[in-house]
């Protein structure tokens, strides 16, 4: 397509930029949409993604037909099949009527699977069923259905690693992908950052009626320097934020740092940035953080210690020396009946009670159940109980979030 084409599709469905690479994904959708072929867009969460599978079904002959985007990770695993390919009246507890399923209801239509490396793999095998056959079966049913449905898929999730970890069909995968979509990342956009924070901040002053903000030129250079982990999700939330809070219209580079978070800020360092944050709540949120990160790092710990400790018991209870021991005469001779020793697998001597110790300190004080609970908690309170917010800032999936809201009884 010319240039000219792309910049009416660009218009249309108001996406803004002129990175090469940019344009090369809107002019692969644009080509590909007069096609039945299923596509995989992939990219980094935030990079704006779901603009593409409305432009593939608005340049298709389905462009008449319902379009339904579906968030495979909002939605619980329990429930997923029943959303996706309906159920029958009384298939399961609560199914008081029939359901159709997106599946049934978009037939001559696109149906948009957003984290569609989130799904289970008892539901992969259906989809890949749909995608091969148009056939499926509603929950509780025998009947085999036919449904005509064109489906995009999207992701930020590395689907050949979910693949080697046995997360992801490898069959699935190259189903979905028959032609895929590349949404660069928005520090590989150049200038790009520049037009969009123009975009946002005209925006932001049209909707809070107040100036636009405006970046001085060492500003710029900040903003494009600045790696953008959130992408473009993540820059409109700063433009909005200085949109708000400074009164000072023009931007300088130094207040623009006070809102730019620490690059690759995980965990430990993410305490470095905290004299850029505003009152007690930013840092105790901070450190729900980093305890909640922690907590898959503590359980491995644990089992590492034990296992440590249990080599160790082994080689007291056979009575050999630990290696690099010496003795100037020979060992003290073993009885022949030894006595039986019960070895605590983290409380063997001295050394090892310093070790439990620590270990109780960390369960009674830190409490990483209960700190883990406060901060889904306080992640929910802040998105007012939006869940696929809370859990965008919590880095887990919808289905985790929700997992978890089940298990701390937070409904």
């Amino acid at each position: 397509m010319t240039r000219s084409e792309i910049q009416q599709v660009k218009l249309r469905f108001g996406i803004i930029g002129n990175a090469e690479g940019l344009l090369r994904a809107i002019d692969v959708a644009i080509q590909v949409a007069p096609t039945d072929l299923s596509v995989l867009i992939t990219g980094e969460s935030g990079v704006g993604k779901e603009s593409f599978p409305q432009i593939i079904h608005q340049y298709s002959r389905r462009k008449h037909g319902q379009y339904i985007a579906v968030n495979c990770g909002a939605i619980p695993e329990g429930t997923i099949d029943s959303e996706l390919f309906g159920h029958e009246k009384g298939a399961f507890t609560g199914a008081i009527g029939e359901r159709k399923g997106y599946f049934g209801e978009a037939n001559g239509g696109t149906i948009f699977l957003d984290e569609v490396g989130e799904l289970p793999l008892s539901t992969q095998a259906r989809l890949l069923r749909v995608l091969e056959s148009g056939e499926f079966i509603k929950v509780g049913s025998s009947r085999v259905e036919k449904t005509d449905v064109r489906i995009v898929a999207a992701t930020n999730v590395n689907l050949m690693q979910a693949i080697s970890d046995g997360r992801f069909r490898e069959d699935l995968y190259y189903r979905l992908n028959t032609v895929p979509i590349q949404v660069p990342a928005l520090r590989e956009r150049g200038e790009d950052v520049l037009l969009l924070f123009r975009k946002f901040a005209s925006d932001f002053a049209e909707k809070y009626r107040m100036p636009s903000i405006q970046l001085t030129e060492d500003a710029k250079q900040a903003l494009l320097a600045y790696p953008w982990p959130g992408n473009v999700r993540q820059l409109k939330n700063i433009t909005e934020q200085i949109s708000i809070i400074e009164t000072q219209r023009e931007i300088t580079a130094s207040i623009l740092q006070n809102y730019l978070p620490q690059q690759n800020q995980q965990r430990l360092p993410a305490l470095m940035g905290m004299k850029q944050t505003k009152g007690f709540e930013s840092e105790r949120e901070i450190l729900y953080q980093i305890l909640f990160d922690m907590r898959q790092d503590m359980t491995e710990l644990k089992k590492l210690v034990n296992t440590l400790m249990a080599e160790r018991a082994g080689s007291i209870t056979s009575g050999v020396p630990a290696p690099g021991s010496f003795y100037a005469s020979p060992p003290p001779a073993v009885p022949a009946e030894a006595p039986t020793i019960n070895i605590h697998p983290m409380k063997a001597t001295g050394q090892e009670e310093d070790i439990q110790d620590t270990d109780e300190y960390v369960e009674e004080t830190l409490s990483l159940d209960e700190m883990e609970k406060e901060m889904i908690r306080k992640a929910l309170e802040k998105h007012n109980g939006k869940r696929k917010a809370a859990a965008r800032d919590l880095n887990i999936s919808e289905r985790t979030l929700y997992r978890k809201i089940k298990e701390y009884e937070l409904d």
